[in-house]
């Protein structure tokens, strides 16, 4: 791993019931809150052994089959593209959650076993009744308008390679441990990201290998680590860290678990701006210089300025989705949108 000297900051002391979630979205920047989640059942239980962790879990599971990656020994538990970026390095499948745990268990003393991922499964769906004792205080008006998406993973050592979410993140430790490295969202142009689709998880990957960095390719990455902080979590731990920044995540014991909740503050009329970027290659980026240059200052004026601005000198029954936007605007604009890309 290159050495990024910055650590996220942490902050310690907190009760459960007293997370700071109006500081945490004000200041917009990661933090660690320390031995927040250190009470919770499931926390004690992989304390005590992963075995312990895994029956625990067991007893929640209804049979719903879970998606298992695989990735072969000797890849560092990497997963990412193959050699000539055609597809992937792993293999996905269906299978039952205890079936996938006593595969982990039967690794558990090898030193070079496959790499074993469950990702991003939903707590609710697939393991009922979990969060009625292990569950993060949510008892901010926020969450009763944006209620988040909780979502498990587990695995042995694994590497989520460098990514963005379009979602604010509260991500729990619960068993083993994790490193995160964070990047602010400016470190795009540093982090060289890989292509549109496909993706291994669904998010645009970075395509350096942080183990190994190849700075005679990637030399910007240099910028990258400059910029960027590591956050170590161990179990109980909770790191948050907000929407769009980058982040490489490593499992590092034979066993981990790790539980996060995904949410927006958007209204959920809201089209996903990842949608209008996909538009945007296909309507802007090949144009002339001069004309993009024009095209920034109108996005500048329309978009990114002040949300008022472009509408504050018309009346207001003029401004139509100039004005404030609300439900009903939305699907007026979304049936525009639709009827012009259609022609």
């Amino acid at each position: 791993m290159p050495g990024i000297a910055a650590r996220t900051r942490e902050i310690t002391g907190i009760a459960p019931d007293r997370i700071p979630y109006d500081d945490l979205m004000t200041e917009q920047s990661p933090v660690i809150l320390k031995g927040v989640a250190r009470d919770w059942p499931l926390v004690r239980a992989g304390l005590a052994s992963a075995q312990s962790a895994m029956d625990y879990l067991k007893g929640f599971y209804q049979g719903r089959p879970v998606t298992l990656f695989v990735g072969k020994p000797g890849q560092g538990g990497r997963f990412f593209y193959n050699d000539d970026v055609t597809g992937f390095n792993y293999e996905a499948g269906r299978i039952d959650l205890g079936a996938a745990l006593d595969q982990i268990r039967d690794y558990l003393d090898d030193p070079n076993p496959p790499a074993f991922y469950i990702g991003s499964t939903d707590l609710d769906l697939f393991l009922p009744g979990l969060r009625a004792h292990d569950e993060l205080q949510l008892n901010h008006p926020m969450f009763a308008a944006n209620p988040p998406l909780a979502s498990i993973w587990l695995g042995n050592r694994t590497i989520a390679t460098a990514h963005y979410d379009m979602s604010h993140n509260l991500a729990v430790c619960v068993a083993g441990r994790r490193r995160f490295t964070l990047f602010p969202p400016d470190q795009v142009h540093n982090l060289y990201p890989g292509p549109l689709e496909p993706t291994p998880g669904g998010q645009v990957i970075s395509m350096v290998d942080f183990n190994h960095p190849d700075f005679e390719r990637y030399p910007r990455f240099h910028e990258a680590i400059a910029a960027g902080q590591v956050a170590e979590l161990e179990p109980g731990d909770v790191l948050f860290y907000p929407a769009l920044w980058w982040h490489h995540v490593e499992a590092l014991a034979p066993f981990n678990i790790l539980v996060n909740y995904w949410w927006n503050t958007s209204p959920a009329y809201m089209d996903t701006p990842q949608n209008t970027l996909l538009h945007a290659l296909l309507s802007l980026r090949d144009r002339p210089q001069a004309e993009k240059a024009a095209w920034r200052e109108l996005f500048d004026y329309y978009v990114f300025g002040p949300a008022e601005t472009a509408g504050a000198h018309l009346p207001e029954h003029a401004r139509g989705p100039l004005g404030p936007m609300d439900e009903m605007k939305a699907r007026r604009l979304r049936a525009l949108l639709l009827n012009k890309l259609n022609r």
